[in-house]
């Protein structure tokens, strides 16, 4: 797959988001989204061949889409964006003209363990590709509000907690996700590259 962004970060190496392989990338993902820090990603307990379909539906969207994140070639986040308005999520705000809505999931410490600003480092590569690389104005994120972490990762970043909210669930043919008690946040383009 063609690589959509591709920036390296000094003391850690090459990063590249391509879009998703749903069949080729499910083992990853699927590893990623079974373990138990990973439980406010929802799928849990869904089996591969599960989480490789809901991947492959979701390719099928022009709204929403999942991306690989590698660094140096080795998985280390999946990425998705989605259009606030096409999403429950823009039933809960006032969304704006260049708002771009992501999850991230980031992939397990590699074999030589956590490295100190990786994290940070990783996000901002994937807020450069979502706001600079997309032309995006604002970013919107909506994590769990029992993931404090992950809360706590986002506002480090420079995102600013919005209100917290309820998320609708969602019961359709091909999509049912349950209601979700979220916590807002939102990153503005001049926030986060200033000047």
């Amino acid at each position: 797959m063609t690589d959509l962004h591709e920036q390296h970060v000094d003391g850690f190496g090459t990063v590249r988001i391509r879009p998703l392989d749903p069949a080729s990338d499910a083992d990853v993902v699927h590893g990623w989204v079974s373990q138990e820090r990973a439980v406010h990603w929802g799928m849990n307990g869904l089996s591969r061949d599960q989480v490789a379909g809901i991947y492959a539906h979701m390719a099928g969207l022009d709204t929403h889409h999942a991306h690989l994140v590698t660094w140096d070639g080795a998985p280390a986040a999946l990425l998705q964006t989605y259009e606030p308005a096409a999403d429950r999520v823009g039933a809960c705000y006032d969304v704006r003209p260049g708002d771009l809505g992501v999850h991230v999931l980031l992939g397990p410490a590699g074999p030589d363990g956590p490295r100190p600003g990786w994290t940070s480092a990783l996000l901002t590569v994937m807020t450069a590709y979502a706001l600079r690389g997309l032309d995006r104005r604002r970013l919107v994120v909506d994590p769990d509000v029992r993931n404090t972490r992950a809360i706590a990762r986002f506002e480090r970043q420079g995102f600013v907690r919005g209100p917290a909210v309820v998320l609708p669930e969602v019961d359709l043919p091909d999509v049912y996700l349950p209601e979700k008690h979220a916590q807002l946040a939102f990153l503005d383009r001049e926030v986060a590259f200033p000047g």
